[in-house]
C-alpha cells in the first residue's frame, strides 16, 4: 500500500495544482475521462514500446549514445505521446465544456498524469527493492514531466482549435511534447553509460527540467490571458 500510495501522490497533487488553476473549472466527471483515457493508454503503449525495443536492439549498438537518443526519441517519446493525443482527441472532440483556451491544458494535463500514475506504479513495482528512491526520483522529475509534456501538448491544441489554424501550430501539437520528451529522456538515459557521464548528466538533465517547467508555466498563463481578454471583451 505505501508503494502504491507513494506511486499516486505526485500524480494527484499535480491533478490538484492543475485543476485549481483553472479560473471555471471544468465538469470533474470529463476530467476523470480524461485520466482514465490516459492510463487506458498505457497498454497499447507497452505493446509499441515492446515491439520498438526489439527492432532497434537489432539494427543500432547498444550501451551508445545513439542507442540511448533513438530509445528515448523511438521507444518512449513518439509512442507515448502520440497515444497521449489519441486520448486527448477522444476526450475532447464531443466535449461541450471544451470552449476555453486553458482547457486543453487542463485535459491534456490530466491525460497525461493518468498514464504518468500508471507508469509510476509499475516502476516501483518493478524496482520495489529499492522503491523509496525511485519514488523521490520519479516524484520529482519524471512525473512532472509528464505533466509539463502534457501541458504543452494541450497549449498548442488549444492554439489550434481557437487561433492559429497553420500547418505550423497543428504539427507543433504532436511535435513539440515529443522533441521535449525525446530530449528528457535522452539526458537520463545517458547517463548510464558511464560514471563520468552520469554525475554531469543529471545536473544537465535538473537544469532541463527547470527551463521546460518556466516554459510550460510560461504557456498556461498565456491561456489564461487569453480567456480573460475575452471574458473582458464579451
Amino acid at each position: 500500500m505505501a508503494v502504491f500510495l507513494s506511486a499516486l501522490l505526485p500524480v494527484v497533487l499535480l491533478l490538484c495544482y492543475i485543476w485549481r488553476k483553472d479560473p471555471q473549472p471544468e465538469p470533474v466527471r470529463w476530467l476523470a475521462r480524461a485520466v482514465i483515457y490516459g492510463a487506458l493508454m498505457f497498454f497499447p503503449i507497452l505493446l509499441v514500446e515492446s515491439f520498438m525495443s526489439s527492432f532497434l536492439s537489432a539494427i543500432v549498438p547498444a550501451n551508445t549514445l545513439l542507442s540511448s537518443i533513438t530509445t528515448a526519441f523511438f521507444v518512449a517519446a513518439v509512442p507515448e505521446e502520440s497515444f497521449k493525443l489519441l486520448a486527448l482527441w477522444l476526450v475532447l472532440r464531443k466535449n461541450p465544456f471544451f470552449d476555453e483556451h486553458f482547457d486543453g491544458i487542463v485535459y491534456a494535463a490530466c491525460v497525461s498524469l493518468g498514464f504518468a500514475a500508471v507508469e509510476n506504479v509499475g516502476y516501483l513495482f518493478t524496482f520495489h527493492e529499492s522503491w523509496q528512491a525511485t519514488a523521490i526520483a520519479r516524484g520529482l522529475l519524471a512525473v512532472p514531466g509528464h505533466y509539463a509534456f502534457g501541458v504543452l501538448m494541450g497549449y498548442y491544441y488549444s492554439l489550434y482549435h481557437f487561433v492559429d489554424h497553420s500547418q505550423r501550430t497543428r504539427y507543433s501539437i504532436l511535435l513539440v511534447p515529443v522533441l521535449a520528451h525525446g530530449l528528457y529522456d535522452a539526458i537520463a538515459m545517458s547517463g548510464s553509460l558511464s560514471p563520468y557521464v552520469q554525475g554531469i548528466s543529471f545536473f544537465v538533465l535538473v537544469y532541463f527540467c527547470i527551463k521546460m517547467h518556466k516554459f510550460s508555466y510560461n504557456r498556461i498563463m498565456a491561456q489564461i490571458h487569453r480567456d480573460d481578454e475575452e471574458q473582458r471583451l464579451a
